[in-house]
């Protein structure tokens, strides 16, 4: 067996070379030549997995090591015979604790008390993060409200609100939506001018998803017009080349690091590798020396998560280089999640 790792994968090395011939390449060497002889790929949001990069190829497993999956196409790998996957969850936690340290950074910057109960926080996307996102925001007492289609179809609409609403009551926009073009719920440019245009309490904006999840112009004009408060921005369109003028504006701007946790990127890898494991029959099943906690923790206060990270380290870094928003992200020091006050059952 062949397999073939994207070698910015954290914690991989070393863990599957009894199963065959191992070979690490960046990215950008993940070439159709590359993988024609490979039985397997571990790969990040950097490598397409479509027909230009597999057709001719005898690959048939896929793993991504990222929670997102908008660069596989899965049709194309059910028509081919290739399993393929994400590590869903895995940096869940991460991209909660980057939100709401990020609105706890905002207030802080300017001098201002952040009251919970005196603010609404409208959640577009309710899955792995959003529901982490809802968790701690109902715990530190923020007015929570849930907007996810596609949920509210399968369980009812009680505890969902549409778009319009969350545009016109929320003082804070969260985005966790995966990115989607087609369907009865496409996600691409979902916060367009259509939705800036019922903003009406001139919202913070957070993406935290995936960069077309917003429309890049409209957002500006937005934040030009006033409509729009404050941008968290974290995921652009056009990745690596970035909007610069975004960049201006944005009150807290990374290089789509808010899952870039230790302990996502241990989670990452040893889903990965489970699902290599029972794809292939391996026994024992391949595991890695680092563990991290399954589990997510509670919060007690906003002084708890933002005491855990600041964005404006980050952003700091982005502005001083942003021709190197691939770099940034390739050797990012991995920071720590929020150490909680107790612990529950993971919703992963």
């Amino acid at each position: 067996m062949k397999i073939v790792i994207d070698d910015k994968i954290p914690f991989i090395r070393g863990s599957v070379e009894r199963c065959g011939e191992v070979v690490y390449l960046s990215a950008e060497g993940i070439t159709p030549a590359a993988v024609a002889d490979a039985d397997a790929l571990f790969v990040r949001t950097r490598t397409r997995i479509d027909a230009p990069l597999l057709d001719g190829s005898r690959v048939k497993f896929v793993a991504t090591a990222t929670i997102g999956l908008d660069h596989i196409n899965f049709d194309y790998c059910r028509r081919n015979g290739i399993f393929a996957t994400n590590a869903p969850g895995c940096n869940a936690p991460a991209v909660a604790q980057y939100v709401l340290a990020s609105v706890a950074a905002l207030f802080a910057k300017k001098g201002e008390t952040l009251n919970p109960s005196g603010l609404t926080i409208g959640i577009v996307g309710v899955g792995h993060v959003g529901k982490i996102v809802e968790r701690w925001c109902r715990q530190l007492g923020f007015n929570v409200m849930l907007n996810d289609p596609p949920r509210a179809e399968e369980e009812g609409d009680a505890a969902f609100v549409g778009l319009d609403e969350i545009a016109a009551k929320a003082d804070i926009v969260t985005f966790h939506t995966p990115l989607t073009r087609e369907g009865r719920y496409p996600s691409w440019h979902l916060a367009g001018s259509g939705f800036f245009a019922n903003c009406r309490r001139r919202p913070i904006i957070v993406n935290a998803a995936r960069g077309p999840v917003t429309d890049t112009a409209a957002l500006i004009r937005a934040i030009d017009e006033g409509t729009v408060s404050r941008a968290v921005i974290d995921c652009w369109e056009g990745e690596p080349r970035i909007s610069r003028e975004l960049l201006r504006r944005a009150d807290i701007a990374t290089p789509h690091i808010a899952g870039y946790s230790l302990q996502g990127k241990i989670r990452a890898t040893t889903i990965c590798l489970d699902f290599f494991s029972r794809h292939f029959g391996i026994t024992p099943p391949i595991t890695i020396p680092e563990k991290a906690p399954m589990e997510i923790p509670d919060v007690s206060s906003m002084e708890q998560i933002a005491s855990s990270y600041n964005p404006f380290d980050d952003m700091r870094l982005l502005l001083d280089a942003p021709d190197n928003f691939e770099n940034l992200r390739d050797f990012y020091r991995l920071r720590n999640e929020v150490v909680g006050c107790r612990q529950r059952e993971c919703p992963l």
